[in-house]
Protein backbone atom coordinates (compact mmCIF):
# COMPACT_ATOMS: atom_id res chain seq x y z
CA UNK A 1 0.00 0.00 0.00
CA UNK A 2 1.45 3.16 -0.89
CA UNK A 3 0.10 6.77 0.85
CA UNK A 4 0.61 10.15 -0.62
CA UNK A 5 -0.69 13.50 -0.07
CA UNK A 6 -2.35 14.99 -3.25
CA UNK A 7 -4.28 17.91 -4.06
CA UNK A 8 -7.62 17.73 -6.44
CA UNK A 9 -7.58 21.11 -7.83
CA UNK A 10 -3.72 20.48 -8.85
CA UNK A 11 -4.29 17.75 -10.84
CA UNK A 12 -7.46 17.26 -13.04
CA UNK A 13 -6.33 13.75 -13.41
CA UNK A 14 -6.61 12.52 -9.53
CA UNK A 15 -9.86 14.99 -9.24
CA UNK A 16 -11.69 12.64 -11.41
CA UNK A 17 -10.09 9.15 -10.22
CA UNK A 18 -11.08 11.16 -6.74
CA UNK A 19 -14.54 11.49 -7.47
CA UNK A 20 -15.13 7.84 -8.88
CA UNK A 21 -13.52 6.40 -5.83
CA UNK A 22 -15.89 8.76 -3.66
CA UNK A 23 -19.22 7.96 -5.79
CA UNK A 24 -18.72 4.47 -5.60
CA UNK A 25 -17.39 4.45 -1.84
CA UNK A 26 -20.82 6.99 -0.82
CA UNK A 27 -22.81 4.61 -3.22
CA UNK A 28 -22.14 1.90 -0.62
CA UNK A 29 -23.37 3.89 2.02
CA UNK A 30 -26.64 5.17 0.62
CA UNK A 31 -27.39 1.59 0.15
CA UNK A 32 -26.82 0.79 4.29
CA UNK A 33 -28.76 3.86 5.31
CA UNK A 34 -31.33 3.26 2.57
CA UNK A 35 -31.21 7.17 1.10
CA UNK A 36 -29.12 8.54 -1.69
CA UNK A 37 -29.23 12.00 -0.85
CA UNK A 38 -25.64 11.92 0.67
CA UNK A 39 -24.00 15.12 -0.54
CA UNK A 40 -21.15 13.53 -1.70
CA UNK A 41 -23.02 11.14 -4.23
CA UNK A 42 -24.30 14.50 -5.86
CA UNK A 43 -20.70 16.43 -5.96
CA UNK A 44 -18.70 17.33 -8.87
CA UNK A 45 -15.49 17.49 -9.68
CA UNK A 46 -15.60 21.22 -9.39
CA UNK A 47 -16.78 21.24 -5.97
CA UNK A 48 -14.47 18.27 -4.95
CA UNK A 49 -11.83 19.93 -6.05
CA UNK A 50 -12.35 23.63 -4.89
CA UNK A 51 -12.69 22.00 -0.87
CA UNK A 52 -9.78 23.38 0.59
CA UNK A 53 -8.34 21.02 3.39
CA UNK A 54 -6.03 17.94 3.60
CA UNK A 55 -6.20 14.44 1.50
CA UNK A 56 -4.28 11.46 2.14
CA UNK A 57 -4.82 8.50 -0.41
CA UNK A 58 -4.10 4.86 -0.25
CA UNK A 59 -3.03 3.00 -3.60
CA UNK A 60 -2.77 -0.41 -4.32
CA UNK A 61 -0.17 -0.05 -7.23
CA UNK A 62 -1.86 2.46 -9.85
CA UNK A 63 -5.26 1.72 -7.88
CA UNK A 64 -6.71 4.57 -5.56
CA UNK A 65 -8.18 2.16 -3.26
CA UNK A 66 -8.75 4.99 -0.16
CA UNK A 67 -8.96 8.55 0.60
CA UNK A 68 -9.38 10.78 4.03
CA UNK A 69 -10.47 14.24 3.77
CA UNK A 70 -9.43 16.44 6.80
CA UNK A 71 -9.70 20.06 7.71
CA UNK A 72 -7.22 21.53 10.72
CA UNK A 73 -9.42 23.83 13.25
CA UNK A 74 -6.94 24.53 15.49
CA UNK A 75 -8.37 23.46 18.75
CA UNK A 76 -9.49 19.80 16.79
CA UNK A 77 -9.42 17.90 13.37
CA UNK A 78 -12.86 17.44 11.27
CA UNK A 79 -12.67 14.40 9.15
CA UNK A 80 -15.01 15.39 5.98
CA UNK A 81 -15.01 12.20 4.02
CA UNK A 82 -13.52 8.42 4.47
CA UNK A 83 -14.02 6.56 1.26
CA UNK A 84 -12.60 2.95 0.57
CA UNK A 85 -13.34 0.87 -3.04
CA UNK A 86 -15.99 -1.38 -2.30
CA UNK A 87 -13.45 -3.83 -4.08
CA UNK A 88 -10.95 -3.33 -1.67
CA UNK A 89 -13.00 -3.27 1.37
CA UNK A 90 -12.38 -5.52 4.56
CA UNK A 91 -8.31 -4.87 4.51
CA UNK A 92 -7.71 -2.25 7.23
CA UNK A 93 -7.15 0.68 4.58
CA UNK A 94 -9.69 2.60 6.46
CA UNK A 95 -8.50 2.08 9.82
CA UNK A 96 -4.76 2.67 7.90
CA UNK A 97 -6.19 6.01 6.44
CA UNK A 98 -7.77 6.84 10.09
CA UNK A 99 -4.83 6.45 11.80
CA UNK A 100 -2.28 8.81 9.73
CA UNK A 101 -4.95 11.68 10.63
CA UNK A 102 -4.97 10.54 14.19
CA UNK A 103 -0.86 11.10 14.29
CA UNK A 104 -1.39 14.57 12.21
CA UNK A 105 -3.70 16.08 14.67
CA UNK A 106 -1.20 15.73 17.44
CA UNK A 107 -3.54 14.75 20.24
CA UNK A 108 -6.24 17.29 19.17
CA UNK A 109 -9.83 16.15 19.62
CA UNK A 110 -11.06 14.24 16.08
CA UNK A 111 -14.50 14.76 15.12
CA UNK A 112 -16.10 12.58 12.16
CA UNK A 113 -19.73 11.54 11.29
CA UNK A 114 -21.27 9.19 9.31
CA UNK A 115 -24.60 7.62 8.46
CA UNK A 116 -26.01 6.05 11.28
CA UNK A 117 -27.31 3.10 9.75
CA UNK A 118 -24.08 2.34 8.32
CA UNK A 119 -23.07 -0.49 11.16
CA UNK A 120 -19.36 -1.12 9.11
CA UNK A 121 -18.00 2.67 9.91
CA UNK A 122 -19.52 2.73 13.36
CA UNK A 123 -18.00 -0.23 14.50
CA UNK A 124 -14.65 1.17 12.92
CA UNK A 125 -15.14 4.56 15.09
CA UNK A 126 -15.50 2.57 17.83
CA UNK A 127 -12.97 0.21 17.20
CA UNK A 128 -10.54 2.88 17.06
CA UNK A 129 -11.62 4.65 20.34
CA UNK A 130 -14.09 7.54 18.92
CA UNK A 131 -16.88 8.28 21.57
CA UNK A 132 -20.19 8.16 20.01
CA UNK A 133 -22.14 11.84 20.43
CA UNK A 134 -25.13 12.64 19.15
CA UNK A 135 -27.53 11.23 16.03
CA UNK A 136 -28.97 14.30 13.81
CA UNK A 137 -31.24 14.14 10.97
CA UNK A 138 -28.80 16.40 8.53
CA UNK A 139 -31.41 16.37 6.11
CA UNK A 140 -34.30 15.65 7.28
CA UNK A 141 -34.75 11.65 6.74
CA UNK A 142 -31.05 11.23 6.75
CA UNK A 143 -29.82 10.19 10.31
CA UNK A 144 -25.81 10.95 10.71
CA UNK A 145 -24.02 9.75 14.17
CA UNK A 146 -21.34 11.98 15.66
CA UNK A 147 -18.00 10.54 16.84
CA UNK A 148 -15.29 12.40 19.24
CA UNK A 149 -11.82 11.41 19.89
CA UNK A 150 -9.78 13.05 22.26
CA UNK A 151 -10.59 15.65 25.14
Amino acid sequence: MIFSSPDPASDPYFADTLLTLQRSSYALEAELIGDDRIPPLHEGQGELSAWRGRWITAWDGVDLVGAVAWSDHGDHVDVAKVMVSPAAMRRGIASALLGRVLEASAGRQVVVATGRDNAPAVSLYAKLGFAREADEQVPPGIWVTRFRLGA
